[in-house]
């Protein structure tokens, strides 16, 4: 018991008890439980990818839609896109590729 008393004599007395309840309150919301601060701040990380990853795909999207619009309606842009990605050529014609290192 006399080592209690002299640990709280020369440590603990000169602290004051709402101090060390805050301590302990900071404590225990970093390191306890699912909902912790440490855990809450990567799962906000996680959903700010996860959103960003969002925009990206919207954006794609978008622009393979207006790909896709102007492949249904211009005959030009679909015998663009024919010979650029499918390398078709018609019958008197022929294909050079040029390849850029």
């Amino acid at each position: 018991m006399k080592r209690i008393k002299d640990f709280y004599n020369n440590y603990l007395s000169r602290i004051n008890a709402y101090w060390l309840v805050t301590i302990g309150f900071l404590i225990l919301a970093f390191t306890a439980g699912d909902s912790n601060l440490y855990m809450r701040y990567t799962y906000q990380e996680k959903i700010r990818s996860l959103e960003k990853e969002i925009s990206y795909y919207e954006k794609e999207i978008e622009e393979n839609r207006k790909k896709l619009e102007d492949l249904q309606t211009n005959k030009e842009g679909l015998e663009r896109f024919a010979r650029e990605e499918y390398k078709m050529k018609r019958p008197n014609e022929d294909i050079y590729l040029v390849r850029k290192k």
